[in-house]
């Protein structure tokens, strides 16, 4: 694994404030550790991920270019999590799906 080191200086960096890792939520926290601990892990290629970062925080920023809409780092975090898990073939997106179609029926404040 190559780090999230390797992701500093460039378009991709995470957020900082003060040196430090900055979430607002606690799920990109969540997101954050598990692509963290899946490349440690060797389960997914670190390279693999970031490259597929890359490609989505360039189309992020092309597609809220203009509207002057504000975008989430760790949105597109996730979203290139969930593909390289997928193209990696560490999880089926059918898998995802269910996953998500039962947090979302859970009752507000069951989210962890």
């Amino acid at each position: 694994m190559n780090s999230v080191s390797s992701l500093e200086g460039s378009n991709v960096e995470p957020p900082r404030q003060n040196g430090e890792l900055v979430f607002r939520e606690p799920w990109e926290a969540r997101a954050f550790g598990l692509a963290v601990a899946l490349a440690e892990t060797e389960a997914l290629s670190w390279d693999f991920f970031r490259k597929n970062l890359i490609v989505e925080v360039a189309a992020r920023e092309r597609s809220l270019k203009d509207s002057g809409e504000a975008w989430s780092y760790y949105e597109s975090w996730l979203v290139a999590l969930e593909s390289s898990v997928i193209d990696g073939a560490i999880v089926k997106k059918s898998s995802i799906v269910d996953r998500c179609v039962s947090y979302a029926a859970r009752p507000h404040g069951h989210d962890h």
